[in-house]
Parts: structure tokens; sequence; C-alpha cells
């Protein structure tokens, strides 16, 4: 496999259970398949020598590059950042699932990787974002109310008093 960025040859290496592709010999760039980057995302994942001298490399991340072709079956690549760390862009194939990372980028997500509280806060910050968002949350809320109140209006003694009232009336 050749690397997206500077097309050297991307070599094997174990980081602790995981295979990963890393352009050793060129800009030091880093390829998950599908669902390794998540087992090696968190500070205390992965082990090994490999996963060592990858992660001691300096980040370089040119962010005004063209997108990035995937290594795998050449789609192009999304850019976005990385789901636990705002603070690193990460290349996403939404073919293949797989992931390319600049060098140094291993480690900034490690060292930055969020809480789920955190986490949490942060989808919530790029929900506000969106336009109509709080229109429609504030809709649903709604809707749900409505729903649980005639979901439960058989649990209310209320319910059965206007009912027998109705009936006494006729």
């Amino acid at each position: 496999m050749n690397c997206p960025v500077c097309n050297g040859v991307m070599t094997e290496k174990n980081f602790g259970g995981v295979t990963v592709n890393i352009c050793e010999d060129g800009c030091k760039g880093i390829w998950f398949d599908w669902m390794e980057l998540s087992k090696l995302d968190e500070e205390n994942e992965g082990f090994g020598g490999a996963l060592m001298a990858a992660m001691n490399h300096p980040r370089v991340n040119d962010e005004n590059r063209e997108p990035l072709g995937c290594p795998k079956c050449g789609l192009v690549m999304y850019t976005h950042k990385y789901k636990s760390s705002t603070e690193v862009n990460v290349d996403e194939c939404c073919q293949c699932g797989g992931f390319f990372l600049d060098s140094g980028e291993l480690r900034v997500i490690k060292e930055s990787f969020m809480t789920e509280h955190e986490r949490d806060q942060y989808i919530q910050e790029l929900l506000t974002e969106i336009p109509g968002y709080k229109e429609l949350e504030k809709k649903l809320e709604r809707q749900k109310a409505k729903a649980a109140y005639n979901m439960t209006k058989h649990f209310r003694l209320s319910y059965y008093m206007n009912r027998k009232k109705k009936q006494l009336d006729k």
C-alpha cells in the first residue's frame, strides 16, 4: 500500500494487538483499517516499540492540502475532527471506513482524548450550531410531552372521574 500523502511504501507494524500501516521512510503517516483506530485512541491503549516510535515523531499536518485519496480503495477521503479529540483533523474513507493520521496525530489524540462528559458537551456545541436545531428540539419536546400525556391518561383518577361525570350527565 502506498501513502496517500507522499506516495511512499507503507509497512505493517504491530501496535500491541493492532496491525497498522506506517509510512516509515516517508512522512510517518499511519493508516488504520476500519475500527483499528478506536482500539488505540485512549491514553493507555496499545504497546510496543513500533507504537512508541510512531508517537515520537513531531506532528506534521498541512491543513491547506487537497483532499487525500484512500490508499485502500482510491475514494477521496473526508477530513474532519476526530470523534474524541477536537484538536486533530483525520482523513476518513467513507467507503472502507479507514483512517489516515499524519505524523504525530496519534499522540495528540491519545493526549487530548475527551471524557464522556466532554464529548457530550462538544456534541451539544456542534448541534446548537445547526440552523433550526433549537426549534426542532423544542418541537420534539412538545411531541414527547403530548405522547407521555396520552400514554398515561388512563392511570390518572381524573380520567375516570371525567368519564363517570359524562355518563351521569347523559
